[in-house]
């Protein structure tokens, strides 16, 4: 049996989560989106961008024609001229719809940009997880990782970071372009303000420029003093949210167990507590987002009523007409609305701030697993025996696990590892195949010589028949009549008529068939070292010495190292490494050494 699984992502929820809500910095923010703006994709980039910047600014300047525009309405209809009337409603007709074609591209050229961006992180961040085992690494459950489901990082963070960036940074841009255009408009149609206060008079030009900024300002601020807990808020919903969808993916992954178990009441207990994270996490959410919009559309409502309250005495003295008068409330409510940017978007700014905060926390794991010191060297010689030099071996924590093992395996040998279950059998073959990190010591592999490792519950991908007997091979790599003669031979001639058949083999096939299914891979790809963790541990036993025989036959020179529990394998093996604990003198705790013993032919 396998020991020491490496327990699932989800299953884990990082330390301190409201603390590291708020762990990105800005100079992790600017590494997250700074690649693909210099990648070999930057001048389509940078084209798409300045396109869309080009017609948001005519977004604006049309906003400034219709501002003119509103003004000239309201005093035609004021003065009650109809020809005037006609052709400003020709002149509205073509603004409309030039305005109209803007904003379809618009939207258009900007989804073009977002989904080019998506789709480089996305393809760069697979690169750097699938690199250097990093996703085998981050997955070992060491104290303080960040990486809860990593799925959810690469599917939908780097969706969310994509989208809520283009969306804020072009809003920020369109937001300060409309302000600049239409601030001194207010500025001259709004007029000096005259009053007077503690016996002097006072002259306030452009007043309703100070009005809207003063407007403005508290605003901005009361939102930002009631919405600041939203960044963490929305950081745990994603991590919940997650974890529960993770739930039900083991449950339906483990269907067959679970049912055979009768486990389903505390599958549901467990699916349960996890959707009950997500419920009180959302009334915290709900709690804070009903303040929220409180202050929102009251900040909203009153910006409607307050330019015309304030400009409607200088308009019933006569000094402004009724166009000015829209002009003015017009005017405002743009400037109000180009300063309220961070009022309008700070829902999105807090969905934004934490992705960047999951995805600089998985940035940083992948990093770390990358980076992490090899102290188990796995390395290639000229030679073809592999070899093992002073490799101990521990736990994640430390703790030791195997002590000092020197070996040599000559081409062609057949080793067999024995011992009671959680001594580290397995542990020692993931060493071997370079996928440990905990311990140190040397190993060397014959150069060029392919590696194959079989684990006790085989993989198969969801697809074809042929394309799971290939893995890891490409499909098609291998002829249909070899894969039908290794089919029979491993007594699995029933699925010939269906390697085109795509389906969830894991789920259709029993685990003595996975198994099987597993060595027809070997037989296919023909390595010259195979590891095997109890891969036959499901076969019946006639079958697994028919597989076990053929070996040498079908692969001549190979060097096998497996795991079995059956005696009857040890007759196809030369040797036995056999895990035994440790001597009482050589410390509390000091895991197993192994024994080497011949076994007699």
């Amino acid at each position: 049996m396998t020991e020491h699984p490496s327990p699932a992502v989800a299953s884990t929820p990082p330390a301190d989560p409201g603390h590291l809500a708020n762990r990105a910095t800005r100079a992790q923010i600017w590494r997250l989106i700074r690649p693909f703006w210099v990648s070999e994709e930057k001048w389509k980039a940078w084209a798409l961008l300045l396109s869309i910047i080009a017609l948001n600014l005519g977004m604006v300047y049309i906003n400034v024609r219709l501002n003119s525009w509103n003004r000239d309405m309201y005093n035609v209809l004021q003065s009650r001229d109809y020809p005037q009337f006609k052709s400003l409603l020709w002149q509205f007709s073509g603004l409309a719809f030039v305005f109209v074609a803007i904003a379809i591209y618009s939207v258009y050229l900007k989804q073009a940009l977002q989904i080019r961006w998506r789709y480089w992180m996305s393809t760069r961040y697979l690169d750097q997880w699938l690199a250097h085992r990093a996703y085998y690494r981050i997955e070992q459950g060491q104290e303080g990782r960040l990486s809860d489901n990593p799925d959810q990082r690469i599917a939908e963070d780097l969706h969310a970071l994509t989208s809520d960036t283009l969306s804020l940074v072009l809003g920020f841009i369109s937001s300060s372009v409309t302000l600049f255009s239409f601030i001194h408009i207010l500025w001259s149609v709004s007029g000096p303000l005259s009053f007077s206060a503690g016996g002097h008079s006072w002259v306030i030009p452009g007043y309703m420029v100070w009005f809207v900024i003063a407007y403005a300002a508290v605003g901005s601020g009361l939102v930002w003093w009631i919405g600041r807990p939203l960044v963490g808020l929305s950081f745990n919903q994603e991590r919940f949210e997650a974890n529960f969808r993770f739930g039900l993916i083991r449950v339906r992954e483990h269907a067959e167990a679970v049912a055979l178990y009768r486990g389903e009441a505390q599958e549901r207990t467990q699916l349960t507590a996890r959707l009950d994270d997500i419920r009180r996490n959302w009334w915290d959410i709900m709690r804070l987002t009903k303040k929220l919009n409180v202050a929102v559309n009251f900040y909203g409502q009153f910006a409607v009523i307050f330019p015309m309250l304030v400009s409607a005495p200088r308009y019933f003295s006569g000094a402004i007409s009724l166009g000015v008068l829209m002009q003015i409330s017009d005017a405002f409510g743009q400037v109000q609305d180009a300063l309220s940017w961070f009022i309008n978007a700070f829902t999105t700014l807090a969905s934004w701030k934490a992705s960047i905060n999951r995805l600089a926390g998985f940035h940083a794991d992948v990093e770390r697993a990358a980076g992490m010191a090899r102290t188990i060297e796995v390395t290639p010689h000229a030679g073809s025996a592999v070899t093992v030099s002073g490799l101990q071996l521990s736990f994640p924590d430390g703790a030791p696990m195997m002590r000092s093992l020197d070996a040599r395996v000559e081409s062609g040998e057949h080793v067999l590892i024995s011992g009671p279950s959680g001594c580290g059998k397995s542990t020692l073959i993931r060493a071997m195949a370079d996928v440990w990190p905990y311990g140190h010591g040397q190993v060397g592999l014959p150069q060029d010589a392919p590696v194959m490792f079989l684990p006790q519950r085989s993989y198969l991908p969801i697809g074809s028949l042929r394309a799971a007997l290939s893995y890891p091979a490409a499909e098609g790599s291998f002829e249909d009549a070899l894969i039908t003669r290794y089919l029979a031979l491993c007594r699995l001639s029933h699925l010939a008529d269906r390697l085109d058949v795509a389906a969830n083999w894991s789920q259709a096939l029993s685990p003595g068939e996975q198994q099987r299914l597993a060595f027809v891979r070997v037989f296919l790809n023909r390595p010259r070292i195979l590891f095997l963790d109890e891969a036959s541990s499901a076969m019946d036993g006639e079958t697994e010495e028919v597989l076990y025989a053929a070996l040498p036959r079908e692969l001549p020179g190979v060097t096998v190292i497996s795991i079995a529990h059956r005696e009857t394998l040890a007759r196809f093996h030369d040797v036995r490494w056999k895990f035994v604990p440790a001597a009482a003198g050589e410390g509390e705790g000091a895991g197993h050494r192994v024994q080497m013993q011949p076994i007699a032919s």
